[in-house]
């Protein structure tokens, strides 16, 4: 009788009553004295009729309400496991729809994968937690999405389905962009772009991403390797970010409008303000400025580098300091004189490894080496003299 009234229910219910109708039926259903083997295939059966109904408001309304009635009637809490995880994919899917990401990842989480009661394979979790994550990150919940990214980490490795190993990818270096690990999300972002799974166009977006991560993150050695990987991409040319990309690459200083331009393309999270008040725009490309400036002086006053990465002097100092004790900067700072002095060498990347020798060191062994250039120079012209004028050299010049 119910898979009648479900089959027919567009002959006797008008459009505007079907929802109410349908979601009725099957309440009386599950209350009914019917056993539970029927209430399970026709609760079955209600399920495929909703879904036949390309109406998100209908699947959310039905899979929240009789989930809901199913856990009201504790016999059947148990023996209905699966039907009740059909109606809560289904409202899932209506929040999906609609774009409400929030509730359509908690309704998922709802969904038991775990129990004893039921039996769920790798590729089904795989399938549900690759939804939750995804959701959560459409949502903005990044710390929600890293904790089922972190479950989908242990069996991953179980499944071969192109389509969810690359969401997994994706998932992984959005979050890691969220936590501001713009160094591994800029390497996570360009490998994606060379996925051929995807659109040209998807492939761009992702490369666009890669360097936008990549601008961001510290400078210092690391962050050129990246940017060289990315500047010697081909792609890389015809995209608006080219530009900044070239110009940090080749140790470029770059200009406020440039930044400005650069920042209007950036998400909320990549303009969040730090703890010292600045953004992380501004502090990656204030270090930039910096590292750029090193390669123009041998030594700056305090002040003077201050104008030119528009901070007060101390704050040029502080910044300096930290980058050469970071090891991405090499170089020595004289707080008496308020002098900061840049080596030529190659940072490493390792704490204490920016430092240099002592300015004072460094000038004495330039004043030995300029001593000693003289020296050799006097001593070919008194060899030239005494090759070219023997007599001269006799009479004149004390050997």
């Amino acid at each position: 009788m119910y898979q009648t009234l479900f089959a027919n229910i567009k002959s006797f219910s008008s459009p505007a009553d079907i929802r109410v109708d349908l979601i009725g039926i099957a309440e009386h259903l599950l209350r009914g004295p019917c056993g539970v083997v029927s209430k399970r295939d026709v609760l079955n059966d209600f399920i495929a009729t909703v879904k036949s109904f390309d109406n998100s408001d209908m699947w959310i309304a039905a899979g929240q309400y009789l989930t809901d009635c199913i856990g009201t009637i504790p016999p059947l809490a148990s023996s209905l496991l699966e039907q009740s995880c059909a109606l809560r994919e289904l409202a899932a899917a209506g929040y999906e729809r609609r774009e409400s990401f929030f509730l359509a990842a908690q309704t998922l989480a709802e969904i038991p994968l775990d129990s004893s009661q039921r039996r769920v394979s790798d590729a089904e979790k795989v399938a549900i937690w690759v939804r939750i994550v995804r959701n959560y990150l459409e949502a903005d919940e990044s710390t929600a999405a890293e904790t089922y990214l972190n479950k989908l980490k242990n069996i991953m490795h179980l499944t071969e389905n192109p389509e969810q190993i690359l969401h997994f990818k994706l998932s992984a270096a959005r979050i890691q962009d969220s936590k501001r690990q713009f160094l591994v999300a800029a390497h996570s972002y360009h490998d994606i772009s060379f996925t051929p799974a995807i659109a040209e166009e998807e492939r761009l977006h992702t490369l666009s991403m890669a360097i936008k991560c990549a601008i961001l993150a510290p400078a210092g050695p690391s962050r050129s390797r990246v940017l060289g990987r990315l500047y010697k991409d081909e792609r890389s040319a015809g995209l608006e970010e080219y530009g900044i990309l070239e110009k940090m690459f080749l140790d470029r200083l770059l200009a406020p409008a440039e930044v400005d331009k650069f920042a209007q393309g950036l998400a909320p999270h990549q303009l969040a303000t730090t703890s010292d008040g600045s953004t992380v725009l501004a502090k990656a490309v204030v270090e930039h400025n910096l590292l750029g400036a090193s390669r123009l002086y041998s030594n700056i006053g305090f002040d003077a580098l201050g104008l030119l990465l528009g901070l007060s002097g101390d704050k040029a100092e502080d910044t300096t300091a930290k980058m050469i004790e970071q090891g991405r900067l090499m170089g020595s700072i004289d707080q008496i004189d308020r002098i900061i002095y840049f080596e030529s060498g190659e940072p490493t990347g390792e704490k204490g490894s920016g430092r240099a020798d002592v300015p004072a060191g460094k000038e004495m062994r330039r004043w030995d080496s300029n001593v000693q250039g003289v020296a050799e120079e006097v001593e070919q012209l008194a060899d030239a003299l005494q090759s070219e004028f023997p007599g001269f050299v006799a009479t004149r010049i004390a050997v």
